[in-house]
């Protein structure tokens, strides 16, 4: 082939390639739906759809090949821990851990689940969760853990019964499926078309909901088809309860309701098991800080990434940006001492008088987060005021205003501040040393390579 026809085929592959980017805009670049699934700022660089089809065929065959494989019990117990560190595993590992889960709650057994169906219900699960920065499908893979953690630690099943426990685990791997990575206020006020179907009624909600149930159509994915009507009417009710039930726009209401029962609440009333399942989800759903450091401070990361993406682009678009996700207003430390103080331990405080066991297995560790973050802000603020100070005396000496102080020829003019500043960074860097002996359990470090044991299950 001619070179000059070689470059030229080149050229349009490459244009080809941009095209398969930028599917969601416009030829003219300037409209773009953000509500359907893969969307994401035209500026974030993704995969094509082919790409996507050749990874998720990946993922698929490595399932496939450790479905028949035997999980050892050291990994079980650890799949039971809060402290578990999901950084450890990659997707098909997770897949299979969370088969694990239905089969050591006795769920496939009792409700006559097929093992092949379950598999190809998970896998349809994982191609339905998007590459965004947080709310993924290892987002939905932790929060099933701390869910499937949960319902050991407080002995769930003696409380509720086996369908409520499968609604339980099965609307924590459901719940944010196809989550573009942008809020419902930004669905709202950008009039996307999710907010238009679902008339700004807790927009991304009810659409992971939909989403569930159109893989549940599927056959070869409906892990509920031995279920009887009234079976499958209990579960579809519950789920799409738990799953809204995540919307932070009804946070306060649930907790209210919760607390009202609380006195005099009784696991033989259908009403008060509702709410406490709702509250369960939403326990889970914003756990990462109940985690150990090594845990959670990666995900603190991926939220704010998300979340600065969002109001990166709605700035851009002239929408309100709320000030918890500016990446001008916010810090790390900034972003969570708030919600640690006025929604996690709110939440986890009012479960722990229903639960006492949960006082050193969660409740605990966000104090600890919280007394970090604190420290943290601490020494940032202190760092500011240091800063600002020195620009000041600067300032001022430029001008005239103070005594030059540091032009006497002694040489001094370039040494590093003393005194309180030094001791303020060690005190910084002591804060961070010893950062993760603030948080409760410790951590087993498990590789791929330990992660299970390589003998094929006896058939």
């Amino acid at each position: 082939m001619p070179d000059s026809l070689h470059d030229l085929k080149s050229k349009v592959d490459n244009f080809k390639e941009k095209l398969e980017n930028v599917a969601h805009l416009s030829w003219l670049g300037l409209s773009k739906d953000l509500s359907s699934g893969m969307s994401q700022p035209f500026w974030h660089k993704k995969s094509s759809p082919r790409k996507m089809e050749t990874h998720h065929k990946r993922v698929y065959e490595r399932f496939m090949k450790f479905t028949k494989v035997h999980v050892s019990d050291e990994v079980r117990r650890e799949l039971r821990k809060q402290s578990f560190d999901n950084w450890q595993w990659d997707d098909p590992e997770m897949l299979i851990l969370l088969r694990q889960m239905y089969i050591d709650l006795n769920l496939i057994s009792k409700l006559n689940i097929d093992i092949n169906v379950l598999h190809e219900w998970l896998y349809e699960v994982y191609r339905n969760y998007n590459l965004v920065p947080f709310h993924n499908f290892k987002h939905c893979f932790m929060v099933a853990q701390m869910m499937y953690g949960l319902t050991w630690l407080i002995d769930l099943p003696s409380k509720l019964d086996t369908l409520e426990i499968f609604t339980l685990l099965t609307s924590a791997i459901c719940h944010d499926l196809d989550h573009p990575g942008y809020n419902n206020a930004y669905q709202i006020n950008a009039k996307t078309e999710l907010a238009l179907r679902y008339n700004d009624i807790s927009p991304l909600e009810n659409h992971h909901c939909a989403v569930a149930f159109d893989i549940l159509k599927k056959e070869k994915c409906n892990i509920t088809r031995d279920f009887s009507r009234e079976q499958f009417k209990r579960f579809r009710d519950g789920m799409i309860r738990c799953i809204l039930a995540t919307d932070m726009a009804k946070h306060n209401e649930i907790l209210n309701s919760f607390k009202s029962i609380i006195p005099h609440f009784d696991f033989n009333d259908k009403e008060h098991k509702s709410v406490l399942m709702m509250v369960l989800m939403k326990v889970s759903d914003i756990s990462n800080e109940a985690r150990p450091l090594s845990v959670a401070m990666p995900w603190l990361d991926c939220l704010l990434t998300e979340f600065f993406n969002q109001s990166d682009l709605e700035k851009l678009e002239g929408l309100p940006v709320a000030p918890f996700m500016d990446r001008e207003k916010v810090s790390k430390s900034s972003s969570q001492i708030g919600f640690i103080k006025f929604v996690l331990l709110p939440l986890f405080e009012t479960v722990g008088k229903l639960f006492p066991q949960l006082e050193s297995a969660i409740i605990e560790p966000v104090r600890d987060a919280l007394a970090y973050y604190t420290e943290m802000q601490r020494a940032l603020e202190e760092e500011k005021a240091k800063k600002d100070s020195l620009a000041e005396s600067l300032e001022g000496d430029k001008n005239g205003l103070l005594p030059g102080k540091l032009n006497s020829g002694s040489g001094t003019e370039d040494k590093e501040p003393t005194g309180k500043t030094q001791s303020l960074g060690h005190a910084l860097a002591l804060t961070r040393n010893n950062s993760s002996n603030l948080r409760r359990g410790s951590v087993t470090l498990l590789t791929s390579k330990h992660s299970v044991e390589l003998e094929t299950s006896p058939s």
